[in-house]
């Protein structure tokens, strides 16, 4: 196998807002193969966006490591950090507009970038080709106002791959499009996927993205969390017994856990609360070779849960040894009694 084209390791990030820190990533850790076509999923505040503008160097790590075909983002001095964004990563934004120029045609937008690169020998050639990919080779002269949403969006992922970044970074690029339109644009990220090998990692919402790229890696609360691996499923062969992972069969996804590198695991919420785990188990390697995870409760809720029961006790013995000693008072002493604890509990 390839070297890695990017490798976090214990990678961190801390924004700070006056006099408040917020850890954005903790310690995550990730690995992408070179040409892999790979989707970041998470709720809002997981970290995804800020791996994201780390990756693209928008923003700097706090510390850990983070090497990206292999630059190391940590230590990247201002300029080689700006060199490393115009030629190294390509970006799709969300909203249209933070990715084109309104008044420039399909073809003059994708040429752009080569221009102000000093690439314009070949930045016609390359614009029509890149066009030509995303499926937009007739529409090439037209103007942002005369296409579509998803139409943009395509041109915007062509405006990306201009200068041959060797990873391309899609930030929501479906979150404003219907679900028809977005296939159009995830089949285009395919293509280019497939015939110029680039490494693409998309981040979504959307946890159907499995359907489109190879794997698809969750992240909680500022790490990796989960993988989900999308597979062919193995068919017989017509011809015969041998067995085989056709194209088009029924494919289905493969769901793991991640261990960080020193070894420690995510157990997803909805897990722990059907299982009832707190803070504690107890694990268990099983003779199948299973590791088996039990609830536990811990040793200070323990002792405290076994003073809690012994004073429950003593306080049931006591009540009991009053009700036998209030028992066996005449009547009228039973209810002297309680009004002389109360008068001597008022004195003190």
């Amino acid at each position: 196998m390839s070297e890695p084209i990017i490798v976090c390791e214990n990678l961190v990030k801390i924004f700070k807002v006056a006099e408040l820190e917020v850890v954005a990533l903790q310690g995550l850790d990730l690995t992408v193969q070179r040409g892999e076509l790979l989707g970041i999923v998470g709720s809002s505040g997981s970290g995804k966006s800020t791996l994201m503008n780390v990756l693209g160097g928008l923003v700097r790590p706090s510390a850990g490591q983070v090497v990206v075909n292999g630059h190391d983002l940590l230590k990247l001095s201002d300029a080689a950090q700006s060199k490393y964004r115009r030629e190294e990563v390509g970006f799709v934004w969300q909203q249209a507009a933070r990715n084109l120029i309104p008044y420039l045609s399909a073809v003059e937008n994708v040429t752009l970038p080569m221009t102000l690169a000093g690439r314009e020998r070949q930045a016609r050639q390359r614009a029509g080709e890149l066009l030509d990919l995303v499926g937009l080779a007739e529409r090439r002269d037209h103007r942002l106002p005369q296409l579509s949403g998803g139409e943009q969006q395509r041109v915007a992922i062509a405006v990306a791959l201009a200068n041959r970044p060797s990873l391309l970074l899609a930030d929501e690029p479906t979150g404003e499009l219907d679900s028809t339109t977005a296939l159009t644009i995830y089949e285009a990220l395919r293509t280019l996927n497939r015939e110029l090998g680039v490494t693409i990692l998309i981040v979504s919402h959307d946890r159907t993205i499995v359907r489109h790229v190879g794997r698809v890696m969750a992240i909680r609360d500022g790490k990796t969390a989960g993988e989900t691996v999308r597979r062919a499923q193995p068919t017989p062969d017509p011809a015969g017994d041998a067995v085989h992972a056709a194209p088009h069969a029924d494919e289905h996804y493969e769901e793991l856990l991640v261990l960080d590198s020193a070894g420690r695991l995510q157990i997803p919420k909805a897990y722990r609360e059907a299982l009832g785990i707190g803070d504690r188990v107890r694990m268990e390697l099983g003779e199948d070779g299973t590791l088996v995870i039990h609830p536990a409760v811990a040793a200070n809720e323990s002792a405290a849960g076994d003073k809690t029961a012994h004073a429950k006790a003593l306080r049931g013995q006591g009540a009991k040894e009053e009700g036998q000693a209030r028992s066996s008072l005449p009547l009228g002493l039973r209810f002297l009694a309680p009004l002389r604890e109360r008068l001597r509990r008022r004195r003190l």
